[in-house]
């Protein structure tokens, strides 16, 4: 039997890679994510690619990034930024939007929002 995941509900790495790059356009183009984005190297390119590649093994697709960084996770790649709590409130927000305009099913959405929630959580430093 074969198990879908989130990924697959998702829609694949193209799903992944568009909602990755509405999320970035949001925190490029919303003033109400400066903050968030002045934490970020000026060229975003690199981060869009391994933002994909993170979310792609993390939701259950295939699992590159992880192979390529032995040992990495979200929160220790995160440790020598100053996370807020009002930073991490933007990116959950950002990320939020992004979902909602990925059309991903509610329930799904739901959870994943959740998650990213504990996560961004997890990193704040105030």
């Amino acid at each position: 039997m074969t198990q879908t995941t989130p990924f697959d509900l998702i829609g694949g790495r193209d799903a992944v890679a568009r909602l990755v790059n509405r999320f970035y356009d949001l925190m490029e183009a919303e003033p109400d994510y400066d903050a968030l984005r002045r934490m970020h190297a000026e060229d975003l390119g690199p981060m869009r690619e391994s933002l994909t590649g993170f979310l792609t093994g993390w939701l259950g697709g295939p699992r590159d990034w992880f192979e390529a960084h032995p040992g990495a996770c979200v929160m220790s790649l995160h440790g020598r930024l100053p996370i807020t709590a009002a930073t991490a409130g933007q990116w959950t927000h950002a990320m939020s939007r992004a979902l909602d305009d990925a059309g991903i099913d509610p329930d799904l959405r739901g959870q994943i929002n959740q998650a990213f929630g504990r996560m961004s959580a997890g990193m704040t430093r105030d």
